[in-house]
């Protein structure tokens, strides 16, 4: 990764930033809230995915229908991200994957 790569990350999640800060005050609660729990528990491709940033689109087009947010969601914020998650390889996945190996063998 060159620094062009990183000054360019930079600018997309500049920009990311900047659309979660336009949304609705309520929106932006519980994006803040999903960001953490996915940085928590989610994915590994996370942040190289596509995953927040279609978060936002949803979040916008919902705001722009005059959704309330937990109108789209529903009050489980937690479910929410399980199910957006539910079919991705996670960091715990590979933990447990990690420990289930017996000791000097390459195989579970």
């Amino acid at each position: 990764m060159g620094i062009q790569d990183i000054i360019e990350g930079k600018k997309q999640w500049r920009a990311h930033v900047a659309r979660v800060k336009a949304l609705p005050p309520d929106y932006q609660i519980v994006y803040k809230e999903m960001q953490k729990y996915l940085f928590k528990v989610g994915p590994i491709d996370l942040a190289d995915g596509r995953l927040l940033p279609e978060i936002v689109d949803f979040f916008e087009r919902g705001a722009a229908d005059g959704k309330g947010v937990l109108e789209l969601i529903g009050a489980d914020v937690a479910a929410f991200c399980d199910d957006l998650i539910k079919d991705s390889r996670t960091y715990a996945d590979v933990y447990q994957e990690s420990i289930s190996v017996k000791p000097g063998t390459d195989e579970k």
